[in-house]
């Protein structure tokens, strides 16, 4: 018997969650019930609110990473503008933080599992360093936050990565469902379903397979572009003693403290100008990492860093010192800036 765990979380989405279980539930009808369907919370049984009115549905059992089958995870409704605390970031921020990011670990360790994702389901996965470097999809305003988290971004509706599928949009939870049906069951299961839900699957599915299509690919102001970076980074005659002073105000170390949706982060900044070169050190707890591509543009200090706490992410950080102060801004994908303050430490 093919068993599924759909996860429910504090805050999921309905239409991401119901669609597949609906999907799959048809499924066992029309396949004798050689599957099984549960509701699940990586806490155990409870009564889940949802992030639509806070209706709430009932979860039946606990996510057993060990149990062979489907593992689907549904992303998030909330706010879409802001960054409070009922925004959606924030939601799949309290999601990634509970049992469920290491529960999903384990289960991806397992051959004979299949991890699904719903819309903004990858991002809880991807925030929580379980997908870098591998190719998924969510939501196409989560996308770029989804390359900030060092997965490969796939514009499409369902991808296919042997034990990992995800699904772009809201109603993808329809195709991501009918098409590990066909997978699992076969076509003609999948096709009795469509039948009775009068729904297509939409789509080519993705996959790392085939002929790469030629796609002359243009670079864009996110891209790296080698020539164009030397030639920001090499000073002017005129502008290099300038240059030199703006960057001194930058130097030394610095106690932080960045605003995110999902919490506080302490960051101690160590930033030291040699030979008209910025370098720069981010220490957040006991891990410490060097700053990527440090610029510096009239007053402001840009660089980039990636970050593992309180989340995976690769963040742009853009900021101005006024003496022995600091503040700026860090920024991921279509995230909400968040603000940074800080003040040298003497």
């Amino acid at each position: 018997m093919l068993n599924v765990q759909i996860v429910l979380f504090d805050g999921f989405d309905l239409l991401d969650a119901i669609a597949p279980y609906e999907v799959f539930c048809a499924a066992a009808m029309n396949a004798e019930n050689a599957l099984n369907v549960e509701l699940v919370t990586a806490e155990g049984p409870r009564s889940v609110p949802s992030g639509i009115n806070g209706l709430r549905i009932e979860a039946s059992g606990r996510l057993d990473p060990e149990r062979a089958g489907i593992i689907l995870v549904p992303g998030a409704s909330g706010d879409v503008e802001g960054d409070g605390p009922d925004s959606v970031p924030a939601i799949l921020g309290r999601a990634m933080s509970t049992e469920l990011t290491g529960l999903i670990k384990q289960a991806l360790q397992h051959k004979d599992i299949t991890v699904a994702t719903v819309c903004g389901g990858s991002l809880i996965l991807a925030m929580g360093g379980l997908l870098e470097g591998r190719p998924a999809v969510t939501n196409h305003l989560g996308m770029a936050l989804l390359s900030a988290t060092g997965v490969v971004p796939v514009s499409a509706r369902v991808v296919d990565d042997g034990n990992l599928v995800t699904g772009g949009g809201v109603t993808s939870g329809l195709d991501v469902a009918l098409y590990l049906v066909e997978r699992e069951l076969g076509p003609r299961i999948a096709h009795a379903v469509e039948q009775l839900f009068e729904y297509e699957r939409r789509g080519t599915v993705w996959k790392d397979t085939g002929t790469k299509p030629n796609v002359n690919k243009s670079v864009t102001s996110d891209e790296p572009n080698a020539a164009v970076n030397k030639t920001a980074m090499i000073p002017t005659p005129s502008s290099q003693h300038s240059k030199s002073i703006q960057a001194s105000v930058f130097d030394g170390d610095w106690e932080t403290t960045i605003a995110t949706p999902v919490g506080k982060m302490e960051v101690k900044l160590s930033i030291l100008t040699r030979d008209d070169l910025i370098q720069g050190t981010a220490t957040q707890g006991d891990e410490t990492i060097e700053f990527m591509n440090p610029v510096l543009q009239d007053n402001k200090l840009a660089w980039s860093l990636r970050i593992t706490k309180p989340m995976r992410l690769n963040l742009k950080f853009e900021v101005v010192a006024d003496g022995d102060h600091m503040v700026g801004i860090a920024k991921a994908g279509l995230l909400p800036a968040s603000k940074l303050t800080g003040n040298r430490v003497t």
